[in-house]
């Protein structure tokens, strides 16, 4: 948080120059007391209390200009501070691998983004106040008991040493219990996500009440997670009020001593001088530990930052080679990948080669590899052992980002955002013209979708396109794959989840979408790829045949087998 901080020392140390003339008031208020309490014990002069007065009005009306200029200078480096570290946490979360993502949840993620920062926030909104009004404090009683009476400085040595032992006992006991309550809500989180994806799935079976109970289960778990956390909090927030009042009052006590019986030759305003330092020093060291609850919650949040922006599982790229064109050529030599504790390879040694506008499709019982594949060419994944060679070029060795530009992926659900049918095909590219994207409506046979909304290219398709049917999605999502151009197309079960009616339109889409491109395609309907120029069998990771649908069937292999349990 210091390195940070560090970026925007200018406005800082602007912020406590200014802190420090708004601040005046609170440690020469008591300066002015004891004067003042002099001038009346000693019967004048009136012109010695005119002066202390004018001195203390000064002091009170430097204080407006003061802090709003403290506010508008530190208060603007906190919010750049949170816009900063979500910007970093996202710009993280797009090089961290797709491993990372489908490990993690997106509630829990969403957290870190959100709350997290926000604690943040409030940790460096709470505490620089009393931080730096404790320090102004501090400063001037110490300064003006040495001119005054110098003998009592040692007695507010005290506070410190006692105050600092406070704080480390509660941060000890604090850590555990925040990042306890931290883990909780986390869960939390997870779980009301869980909730709201699952919600057709929970009203069609009538599982309400076991979906209630889930959410109310994790709910209970940061109800006493916190709980603890209140109480602890509690009980420090009291006995550290107590113990520093104590300490107050003794030293009234002490000062009230000294001099009646003349051990030093101390006035009765000095009696006041030294007592309200000492409430005040007092004063401030119970506000720092009052805010120690919020001091702890921010750094446990950042902690939690720090396992999205420290997480070493990126996808490198930087310093890599940029691609500036591709011609589609794919080789996979003795290609082998393994998943983490997996107890045999999801590939093992497989070697294939794609001429470019070749049509290629990977068939095989589930968990056989065919999505792996996929990924290992789309660079989601990288080999454990082998290479796989994109136009001749070893894909280890490129910037992956500029080669997904000449690829395109139709995936088995459509994914799409709130927004307009024209942001949804044209997401990412800029200067697209509606003539473009008409024609790839077209071609994918989309544009029927946008004749019947009158809204047109402008119709909102809803959260994830809930407004469209899943026909209607898969089709935008092949217009926007179409109007990219790509060179290298990805196809997974890009028709698996719809009825034969949407299917057959898709496929008539697909079918202008695959021409004069490098295909890769992923089906469990044998139907859909019999003019698949070559078809891929696959299990256990291995490939086991080789060769178009006629040849295969003539073989009477695997694929011979897989094709007659379909047709029945």
């Amino acid at each position: 948080m210091l390195r940070l901080l560090g970026l925007h020392r200018g406005p800082i140390t602007l912020a406590v120059l200014c802190f420090a003339v708004k601040d005046t008031a609170l440690w020469l208020l008591p300066v002015v007391t004891a004067k003042i309490i002099d001038v009346v014990a000693d019967g004048g002069p009136f012109s010695t209390l005119w002066l202390w007065a004018g001195i203390a009005l000064a002091a009170l009306v430097v204080n407006y200009p003061g802090h709003v200029a403290y506010t508008k200078l530190f208060m603007g480096v906190v919010r750049r501070l949170a816009a900063d570290l979500r910007n970093a946490l996202a710009a993280r979360l797009q090089e961290l691998s797709i491993g990372f993502h489908a490990k993690s949840n997106s509630a829990i993620v969403q957290t870190k983004v959100v709350r997290d920062v926000e604690n943040i926030e409030l940790m460096l909104q709470q505490t620089a106040h009393p931080l730096l009004s404790a320090t102004m404090v501090l400063i001037g009683a110490v300064s003006a008991t040495a001119i005054e009476v110098p003998q009592f400085l040692p007695v507010y040595a005290l506070a410190i040493p006692i105050a600092v032992a406070l704080r480390a006992i509660l941060m000890r006991r604090s850590q555990r219990r925040n990042e306890d309550f931290r883990r909780e809500v986390e869960r939390f989180s997870a779980r009301v996500g869980e909730m709201a994806t699952l919600m057709p799935i929970t009203r069609a079976h009538g599982l309400e009440t076991v979906a209630q109970e889930r959410v109310a289960t994790s709910a209970d778990g940061v109800r006493a997670a916190g709980y603890q956390l209140d109480l602890l909090n509690g009980r420090f927030a009291s006995a550290s009020w107590v113990t520093l009042q104590l300490l107050s009052v003794a030293c009234l006590v002490l000062a009230a001593v000294v001099s009646l019986t003349g051990l030093l030759p101390v006035t009765a305003g000095q009696v006041v001088l030294l007592s309200s330092y000492f409430a005040l020093l007092t004063q401030s060291a119970t506000n720092i530990l009052m805010l120690l609850p919020a001091i702890a919650r921010g750094t446990e949040s950042v902690r939690s930052i720090a396992e999205v922006l420290q997480e070493p599982d990126l996808e490198l790229n930087e310093g890599r080679r940029a691609v500036a064109s591709v011609t589609g050529r794919l080789d996979l030599q003795r290609v082998e990948f393994r998943y983490d504790d997996a107890p045999a390879p999801a590939l093992d040694g497989v070697d294939l080669h794609v001429e470019p506008g070749e049509t290629v499709a990977f068939v095989g019982s589930s968990g056989s590899g065919k999505s792996t594949m996929l990924n290992l060419v789309l660079g989601f994944l990288r080999p454990t052992s082998g290479r796989v060679l994109l136009d001749g070029a070893d894909m280890q060795e490129l910037d992956l980002r500029t080669v997904r530009r000449f690829v395109s992926v139709v995936p088995q659900e459509s994914v799409l955002f709130e927004g307009t049918i024209r942001d949804n095909i044209a997401y990412g590219l800029t200067g697209v013209t509606d003539e473009r994207i008409e024609r790839a409506m077209r071609d994918a046979n989309a544009w029927t979708i946008v004749e019947q909304l009158p809204d047109g290219l402008d119709s909102v398709v809803g959260e994830r396109g809930a407004r469209l049917s899943g026909g209607q999605r898969q089709r935008l999502s092949i217009a926007r794959a179409l109007v990219r151009d790509p060179r290298i197309l990805l196809l997974d079960e890009a028709t698996s989840a719809l009825d034969s009616e949407s299917e057959a339109i898709i496929a008539d889409a697909l079918g202008r979408l695959m021409r004069g491109r490098t295909t890769l395609v992923v089906a469990h309907r044998l139907s859909t790829i019999r003019s698949a120029d070559r078809i891929v069998v696959l299990e256990k990771g291995r490939i086991v045949e080789i060769g178009s649908h006629d040849e295969l069937l003539a073989a009477n292999g695997r694929y011979a087998e897989l094709h007659r349990v379909q047709a029945g």
